[in-house]
């Protein structure tokens, strides 16, 4: 059943619009404000405080004056919030699917798998708060003990992007909380709402005052540049483009923050001509047009064996047709907008310079007619090499496909990009994906599977696509930093 006008209004209702530092919802120091959109039509959704580099000094004092009372917090305690968050996330995992649906724009059944998605990082690292542990050993000598311990990096400056709301807010969020630092968050000014109503969630669990602050603002370097420059700020983590993130650590680098980074992405998917076709076109959809291709873990270029191409465009052809662009609380959504009209007519730039290029549109090919920025779900086949197309990131619901005729020249021609975030391998031989896992420049593969992510896994990728890890054993490491105590031999007279 189709979302009602009422019920839009009630979980929009629910969404503070001031700026959260030491605990209060507050307006901006100068007054301003912006609009958040809805992709779908237009129209505006709710008004929101815009922060001023003043506003942003002062979360950062509070998330400082927060630190010390909070790294001695008890790990368990640090826990019991995060799993309190999860439960109440989950309980209102309608309200938030909601949210992200109107002001992301992806169909209402997405919305809630990434709160599902989302929400597991809040358990997920609830258990990794109290596994943090150093080591006591006795030096090869016999002549000390060498203490190693686990400590908080200290106040955080998290900057997450608007194609996962509520993902990338809990991505980077729960571990830092697990870990016992304090934080300054910075959403995407495109989908700030998500953000604001996590964090009533969060003071609910009994978060502290202090520890998560908020900063929405459309000036973004004019509100994070001092923040990173301030001596106190110790650790800098950002999820965008790599343009961006090359400028942040370079900015970072005056102060040596501690910095984690996942930029963008090129991610092949290759599919070889022992693969399970349907199999292959079923991962293809997932990887393909999950959040309608705005993903850095989207597949962008599709690398098929020339005796399958054919089959696997004109299959994959059909499963795009029968993608329905609507608004995501409509119920016959299967493809929700783009987020705004910058991003189609980039995404049709492309798809035109490749028609000119020489490919072939099998289907699709033009934004949809109408309200919203929709773009139709698009199938390229005997696109060039050197097309525009296979260097940059589509971030759309756009497949182009080109032929490789051995196992060498797919491995050339996945690995033949800057970028290294992830792969995606169609193959019934284990062999063969054991060997790819190996040979590809990419810091995760999916083998057989469209779908990667997942909180229990180290999430990055490696060359211009990043550095650092979240998720996993490894996420809350990124949020702690490791101290040795060189003691005395006891037993000395």
């Amino acid at each position: 059943m189709a979302v009602t006008a009422e019920q839009e209004k009630a979980v929009l209702d629910k969404v503070p619009t001031g700026l959260l530092i030491d605990g209060q919802w507050r307006a901006s120091s100068s007054g301003a404000t912006f609009d958040v959109e809805d992709p779908a039509t237009g129209r505006t959704l709710l008004t929101l405080a815009d922060a001023t580099p003043e506003d942003g000094m002062a979360a950062l004092d509070a998330a400082v004056a927060a630190q010390a009372d909070w790294a001695r917090t008890a790990p368990r305690e640090r826990g019991e919030i995060l799993r309190r968050a999860f439960d109440l996330v989950t309980a209102r995992a309608d309200e938030f699917a909601l949210l992200m649906t109107l002001e992301m724009g992806k169909p209402l059944a997405e919305a809630r798998g990434e709160v599902t998605y989302g929400a597991e990082f809040l358990r997920w690292f609830s258990e990794e708060a109290v596994r943090t542990s150093g080591r006591y050993s006795t030096s090869p000598d016999g002549r000390s003990r060498l203490l190693v311990s686990k400590k908080p990096v200290g106040p955080c400056l998290l900057i997450t992007p608007w194609n996962f709301p509520l993902a990338m807010a809990t991505r980077k969020v729960a571990p830092a909380i697990a870990a016992g630092c304090t934080m300054v968050l910075k959403p995407a000014n495109l989908t700030p709402l998500t953000s604001s109503l996590f964090a009533t969630v969060l003071q609910e669990a009994g978060l502290p005052a202090g520890v998560l602050n908020i900063v929405n603002t459309t000036t973004a370097g004019d509100v994070t540049g001092p923040l990173i420059e301030d001596r106190r700020l110790r650790k800098l983590s950002f999820t965008g483009s790599t343009p961006v993130g090359r400028s942040l650590l370079a900015a970072a680098s005056k102060n040596v923050l501690r910095t984690s980074m996942e930029l963008g992405g090129n991610a092949p998917f290759l599919v070889f001509e022992d693969a399970d076709l349907d199999a292959a076109v079923d991962g293809a959809m997932l990887a393909k047009l999950r959040n309608m291709g705005e993903a850095c873990t989207a597949a962008n270029r599709f690398i098929v064996h020339e005796s399958v191409a054919d089959r696997f465009a004109a299959a994959l052809a059909e499963r795009m047709d029968a993608m329905t662009p609507a608004r995501g609380t409509e119920d016959e959504s299967k493809l929700g907008p783009l987020i705004d009209q910058k991003s189609r007519d980039k995404v049709h730039e492309l798809v035109t310079a490749a028609v000119g290029d020489g490919a072939q549109a099998v289907t699709g090919g033009a934004p949809v007619t109408g309200d919203g920025y929709f773009y139709q779900a698009t199938v390229l086949k005997d696109v060039p090499r050197t097309s525009r197309i296979m260097q940059e990131e589509i971030f759309g619901p756009v497949a182009p496909i080109i032929t490789f005729s051995t196992e060498d020249e797919a491995v050339e021609l996945a690995n033949d990009t800057e970028y290294g975030l992830v792969a995606y391998v169609f193959t019934r031989d284990l062999n063969r994906g054991l060997r790819l896992g190996e040979r590809l420049d990419t810091g995760m593969m999916g083998l057989n599977a469209g779908v990667v992510s997942n909180a229990a896994a180290p999430f990055g990728g490696v060359k211009q696509s990043g550095l650092g890890r979240e998720g996993g054993a490894e996420g809350i490491e990124e949020y702690l930093y490791t101290q040795y105590v060189g003691i005395a031999d006891p037993y000395a007279s």
